[in-house]
């Protein structure tokens, strides 16, 4: 695909984020951040280990950790891991900054998206779960770059006049909404099948979009299910996996969704589309 930058920048073509993007990112006590699902599950537990059973997807894992210790422990905890460190954007977020979409997915739950924004009013959209009062899995809120603050508002004042930044996942701020543990997980993809997870205008935006999958991992059923929740109707688009051969898993979503994947490094792609 050519032009990125300018299919990016017009909006034809939509970043979708995940959490291989921070790979090789170094916080500035010398910590790593999680990149994948193994360094999640290590970072959530203080740097341990946990059984086989529990290691094969960090929701498997985050879902063991809230029923020993409760809910607000693995929200905390999960807080904890971004909040508490200094860390420079990694260099994908550095590179959208320097384009700013109109519209991101991005499924990590820190604030390095908004950060980005900063500096121009935007819609965020972040995911919930497990509420009982409706079956809408987000919340929206509207960004004042003037005040540095943000408003809740309801999906019927929700316009497209302004960049909007989807984090299905939730987010740090402005409020800590997770989507982190399996019964999250559920609860989302069950509300996100019937057509909840995103405001009714999305559903329009992303018809006939393509998406530029980088850092998400497709060998994991979680995220395959939630980025095909979130793309429905799309055209197609580009998966940047690095690695000599892909799973079955793989292979079969990448076909499925009309998707060429590059076999090449975020930081290489970035490089030779700067």
């Amino acid at each position: 695909m050519d032009n990125i930058k300018q299919k990016l920048q017009e909006g034809s073509l939509v970043p979708f984020l995940g959490m291989g993007i921070f790979k090789n990112t170094v916080a500035k006590d010398g910590s790593t951040l999680p990149f994948d699902s193994d360094s999640m599950i290590l970072a959530l537990n203080n740097g341990r280990a946990m059984s086989p059973r529990l290691m094969y997807e960090y929701s498997r894992a985050a879902m063991s950790l809230e029923q020993r210790k409760g809910r607000e422990f693995i929200v905390q905890m999960t807080n904890h891991i971004y909040s508490s460190k200094e860390y420079e954007l990694p260099l994908t977020y550095q590179w959208l900054k320097t384009i700013q979409p109109k519209y991101v997915i991005d499924t990590n739950v820190d604030d390095s998206l908004l950060k980005i924004y900063n500096d121009v009013d935007h819609i965020l959209i972040t995911g919930i779960s497990r509420i009982t009062a409706d079956y809408d899995r987000f919340v929206i809120y509207q960004f004042d770059a003037t005040s540095q603050t943000y408003a809740q508002i309801s999906k019927d004042e929700l316009t497209l006049d302004l960049p909007i930044l989807l984090k299905p996942m939730g987010s740090t701020q402005p409020a800590m909404n997770f989507i982190i543990s399996d019964a999250d997980f559920v609860d989302w993809l069950t509300e996100a099948m019937g057509g909840y997870a995103i405001p009714p205008i999305l559903k329009e935006l992303r018809r006939g979009k393509d998406y530029l999958f980088m850092g998400v991992d497709f060998s994991r059923d979680t995220f395959r299910m939630v980025a095909n929740e979130l793309t429905l109707e799309l055209h197609g688009g580009i998966t940047l996996i690095d690695k000599e051969e892909l799973t079955k898993k793989e292979e079969k979503f990448i076909h499925t969704h009309n998707l060429e994947n590059i076999n090449m490094s975020i930081d290489e792609f970035i490089k030779s589309h700067g």
